[in-house]
């Protein structure tokens, strides 16, 4: 099933920019530059040794009204090397993302779903090796308990504010959000802190003492607030 969503030129070239990059090394480089988007309380799902990095397609949802909305059809909408990021508000008690979605999304290629809430039908999700982040899992469906407020606008994930398009970054460490206008400047600290803790791994290789070797190399200002 071919995504008729294309990704855009401009989207490929941001993506890009995070090609050999990790969580830490961007969580990093947001520090220097004194940016709050670290997810706090956001988890993968399984130990993945892939970095997925792709402009956000938000989602928000809200208790559901009466007669209640829809819950996931706005996925028809997300186009591939997108990342999903859903903001249902935190909320433990029901969810809204399971296996058809997992296998829709996986058929589609999206690169990811990101969930301020919960998922299910995990092994599905495990089996095919979906990227999945979120504050747990849990059984219980959303389905005229939650529905779809809003697309493609502000939304809260683990104490971050993500925009629509802003670039999510995210593997086992968890998931970091750069703002789209500061993405190029995120990435360029942050390949040039992984840079500098390359070559003090080297050192430290080749004998020298990690004391020794970070003092050389400035480590302990690497994340420091210019």
């Amino acid at each position: 099933m071919k995504n008729p969503n294309r990704a855009s030129a401009e989207d490929r070239e941001w993506v890009s920019l995070f090609a050999g990059l990790d969580t830490p090394g961007v969580s990093d480089a947001m520090d220097k530059l004194g940016l709050h988007g670290q997810s706090l309380g956001i988890m993968p799902l399984a130990n993945y040794t892939k970095v997925v990095v792709g402009p956000a397609f938000t989602v928000k949802y809200v208790p559901a009204s009466n007669p209640p909305g829809t819950v996931g059809d706005f996925i028809d909408d997300v186009a591939e090397g997108d990342v999903v990021v859903i903001d249902n508000d935190g909320r433990t008690d029901c969810t809204v993302w399971g296996d058809i979605m997992t296998q829709y999304a996986g058929l589609r290629e999206i690169a990811g779903t990101v969930i301020d809430g919960v998922c299910r039908d995990v092994n599905k999700a495990l089996a095919d090796n979906y990227p999945l982040f979120t504050a747990g899992r849990f059984m219980r469906t959303g389905k005229d308990r939650v529905q779809v407020e809003s697309v493609n606008t502000t939304v809260g994930i683990g104490t971050v504010r993500v925009a629509a398009r802003d670039i999510v970054v995210a593997d086992a460490n968890g998931v970091v959000v750069v703002p789209r206008g500061r993405a190029r400047e995120v990435a360029e600290i942050a390949r040039k802190i992984e840079e500098v803790e390359l070559r003090i791994r080297e050192q430290i290789a080749e004998g020298k003492s990690l004391g020794d070797a970070r003092a050389a190399l400035g480590y302990h200002s690497l994340q420091t607030k210019d």
